[in-house]
């Protein structure tokens, strides 16, 4: 996987390479210090042809702010031998703008994402890039979340993090990924023989379970007894249970489209939850 930045300020992705930045460390580092993803950081004044290195122009209509022009991002993508949109084979490689009008940027995105062999970012800036970047290169907008930030670094920061970590071989072990928050689990993981599912994810995607570690009490909280008795049947029923509440606590939304057995909707609906959708 070979990533390509494109930003006005390269300083702030730093030289995982080198030891530097935001990708120097963690499970992320050891990705690019063995190769298994590679990243390049493009500066978009590089590709100016003013003593100024200007990269951004007053909106046509008028308003507030400025916005990117588009020939110094289309010169910074032929350097990097892209082309236009239609002529890109987008199940290999793939342009993204990160932009607070893209869609949002989800595990599942990230799971896509991490099929590919290249994934080129341009950071947004000002009030904006100019349409016709996304209109002629882009094959997709994206945003971490509702909300405006002041660039798009941060948003190309958090999906190289979230697609790398998914990479054969980053996490250490394959299934790290399949059964966290979001994960993707299997068909197969749904039910054991037992009736309970191997993971929390196994029924879909809801929220990981609470994790404990020693020591057994802290500051007068101890940790749930069926974690410490070794039955596994009662972890798993516990982790499930927890799980759930978890998720209808933080996430609720998320419950309306999970995989929800009867025993699920039962121990949601103690807890106050009620299904937007209902069951036929």
């Amino acid at each position: 996987m070979r990533f390509d930045l494109i930003t006005i300020f390269p300083e702030f992705f730093g030289s995982p390479a080198e030891g530097r930045g935001m990708f120097a460390f963690g499970v992320v580092s050891r990705a690019f210090r063995e190769g298994t993803a590679e990243l390049a950081v493009h500066d978009l004044r590089a590709f100016t042809h003013d003593r100024h290195r200007t990269v951004d122009d007053r909106p046509f209509g008028g308003g507030e702010g400025m916005v990117l022009k588009p020939g110094p991002i289309a010169e910074c993508l032929s350097s990097l031998s892209l082309t236009a949109k239609t002529e890109r084979d987008a199940t290999r490689e793939r342009v993204i703008l990160l932009s607070a009008q893209g869609q949002r940027f989800s595990q599942a995105k990230a799971r896509e994402l991490a099929q590919l062999d290249r994934i080129v970012l341009i950071s947004g800036r000002y009030e904006g890039v100019d349409e016709r970047v996304a209109e002629l290169f882009c094959d997709e907008e994206l945003a971490i979340g509702d909300y405006v930030l002041s660039g798009g670094e941060l948003g190309a920061a958090v999906i190289v993090d979230a697609v790398t970590r998914l990479l054969p071989g980053v996490l250490g072990h394959e299934d790290s990924s399949r059964y966290e928050s979001f994960g993707e689990g299997d068909a197969g993981d749904a039910k054991t023989e037992d009736g309970v599912p191997r993971s929390t994810h196994g029924a879909g995607g809801i929220l990981d379970y609470p994790h404990y570690t020693r020591p057994a009490e802290f500051q007068g909280l101890e940790v749930p007894a069926p974690l410490q008795n070794g039955d596994h049947l009662a972890i798993r029923r516990w982790r499930r249970e927890a799980a759930l509440t978890k998720t209808f606590k933080n996430r609720p939304d998320l419950l309306e489209s999970a995989e929800l057995s009867r025993d699920d909707r039962k121990h949601l609906a103690a807890l106050g939850w009620v299904p937007h959708r209902q069951e036929p």
